[in-house]
């Protein structure tokens, strides 16, 4: 499923011309910040144009993803955000946004593999702009028959479901796995890999986004507003836990004697850790329980994760769940709604 079935399709294909290098403007309209905070501190205003430096190429972005991880450099909370280097009392750079799809406009020094006029998606810097500059070793082409909308919704949220099910959670062909966030960013993606990796899935998702968790191929679905998921006495080999916040406890009796839990991220309200409590006790216990208690924050995208969701795309295995396209003017209400868990599956930024 690939649209908010009541939205129109946001049909943006690959086929825009990029501009001539001499034609770049000087300028151009970008959302910025100047403080950590809600999406009151968002604006939209005049910046310099960026420019490929070595190693860098220069991207016409066409559509840029909304992912959690904005979020998170937006309010600059947990503050390890901070301490990882985005600036601890302010931003140390006021764009926003990582994930992108787009057209190379320039190429820096020692540059390899991708040349003006390429489209591609994948990982770049300050990306809530018309312009942003990536590193080539963070890209790929864009799928055959591609559009830019859908490409850009799938380079953090579909990395990091990739690498959680098939790196962390080493999921095999015939296990059950139990997805809890299945309507989100990453569950969308995951629901559609664990699938395509031969697993049965079951997703976990609010009463009004169940219908998105079935369209997305979910095998069985559960409404988590209608009380306690190990009451079914239900089992799974990989329970992988999006952004949740249930006790330790309880994850483990989700789980086979043998099984995985696998965290991604936390969304507990944290300030200092934002949930990383969880995962630090999963870690001490891990060594002496027969389940394995893993976790990881922020995926490593690369172009050969990036090249596997694309030959994944092109055979239809999968398909990013686009809940609505927006402009930069409207990237604070889209904010406001990805914290409100009102979004289904992604929200990109066409500019």
């Amino acid at each position: 499923m690939s649209e908010h079935p009541d939205r129109p399709p946001t049909n943006a294909p690959a086929s825009a011309p990029s501009p001539d290098p001499e034609d770049l403007p000087v300028t151009m309209r970008a959302v910025v910040r100047d403080a950590y905070g809600p999406a009151d501190v968002l604006q939209v205003r005049d910046v310099p144009l960026p420019a490929a430096g070595t190693g860098e190429v220069l991207m016409r972005v066409r559509a840029a993803g909304l992912d959690r991880g904005a979020w998170h450099v937006m309010t600059g909370r947990p503050s390890l955000i901070r301490l990882a280097g985005f600036g601890v009392r302010r931003p140390k750079d006021a764009g926003l946004g990582t994930e992108l799809a787009g057209d190379v406009v320039a190429v820096g020094v020692d540059v390899t593999g991708f040349a003006v006029g390429d489209a591609v998606f994948g990982i770049g810097r300050s990306t809530f702009a018309p312009y942003a500059t990536a590193r080539p070793d963070r890209l790929a082409h864009l799928p055959a028959g591609g559009r830019y909308d859908l490409a850009a919704a799938v380079p953090v949220s579909g990395v990091t479901a990739l690498q959680a099910l098939r790196t962390h959670g080493r999921l095999e062909a015939g296990q059950s796995v139990l997805v809890i966030g299945a309507s989100g960013g990453v569950g969308s993606f995951a629901v559609q890999l664990a699938k395509a990796l031969g697993a049965r899935v079951t997703g976990v998702a609010s009463t009004g986004k169940l219908d998105l968790v079935r369209a997305l191929g979910a095998d069985d679905v559960i409404d988590y507003t209608a009380g306690d998921l190990a009451a079914s006495g239900r089992r799974y080999d990989l329970v992988l836990d999006v952004g949740g916040n249930r006790p330790l406890a309880v994850l483990r009796r989700l789980l086979t004697p043998g099984g995985a839990l696998v965290f991604v991220g936390g969304e507990d309200g944290g300030k200092v850790t934002g949930g990383l409590g969880r995962q630090v006790r999963a870690l001490v216990l891990n060594p002496f329980v027969g389940q394995r208690l893993g976790s990881f924050w922020i995926a490593s995208v690369t172009t050969a994760d990036l090249d596997t969701l694309r030959g994944m795309i092109e055979s239809g295995a999968v398909t990013p769940a686009l809940d609505r396209a927006c402009s930069l003017d409207d990237v604070p209400a889209a904010m406001r709604d990805l914290e409100a868990g009102a979004v289904r599956g992604k929200v990109v930024v066409v500019t």
